[in-house]
């Protein structure tokens, strides 16, 4: 054989190996950005739950309850019975417990993979039966229902919730605040020191407040008579 012949056999076989060479290069790269992609997007699932609540006006923090918080919760209403509601009921503690001392005990969450984390954690405890919870904005619910209320607020949001739970819950209730106290009801008594403390407040009380603050907005804004 030639030597162009060698040369032109040499060409080939090299060209065919740099063919070789980008395909496996390309099929590496469409694997990897596939990889990437798919990593994008499970991470986007599992932190979307966790920011978005975050991006809303008033933000309720995952904190969870410490055991002496739950303890004072379940103190401050153990001569209670009925419906309690947890607004912002996080990995579900509060509800749980309340279920095991009797009452039929619901949870309100912003963040699914915290409710679903509390259903099983009911169903694990027993207690599945005697409660629920549900993904919902706190907003977008009424609480006429309820006849105890369990709060884990933050201070810049105290103000509204008390113009909703005067508005909405009945006489008979009763609201516990942990960590924050709501700015302008008068507690009936508080149980716990420091950040595990809560305070307790009667709906009767903060509902004819609520009342007569209408009535004197009211009388003021009718004017003197002509």
């Amino acid at each position: 054989m030639s030597q162009e012949g060698h040369f032109l056999d040499s060409a080939a076989g090299q060209m065919k190996s740099d063919v070789k060479e980008k395909k496996s290069r390309s099929r590496v790269g469409v694997i990897a950005t596939g990889l990437l992609g798919g990593a994008l997007v499970a991470l986007y699932a599992v932190a979307a739950p966790f920011v978005a609540p975050a991006l809303r006006k008033y933000c309720l923090p995952f904190v969870p309850a410490t055991t002496a918080q739950v303890e004072n919760v379940l103190r401050v209403l153990r001569a209670r019975s009925g419906t309690l509601v947890d607004i912002g009921s996080g990995d579900g503690r509060i509800v749980i417990a309340a279920a095991k001392h009797g009452f039929q005990a619901s949870g309100f969450e912003l963040n699914p993979w915290l409710v679903w984390y509390s259903r099983y954690m009911a169903m694990r405890e027993g207690v599945h039966h005697s409660t629920s919870f549900h993904i919902s904005d706190l907003w977008k619910v009424s609480f006429a229902q309820y006849s105890n209320v369990v709060i884990f607020g933050v201070p810049q949001m105290m103000d509204q919730l008390e113009l909703k739970l005067a508005s909405e819950l009945p006489g008979t209730a009763k609201v516990v605040a942990c960590r924050f106290p709501f700015p302008t009801w008068v507690p009936e008594h508080s149980a716990g020191e420091g950040i595990d403390t809560v305070w307790v407040y009667d709906a009767k009380t903060f509902k004819t407040h609520l009342q007569h603050g209408m009535s004197r907005r009211t009388m003021r804004g009718a004017g003197p008579p002509q």
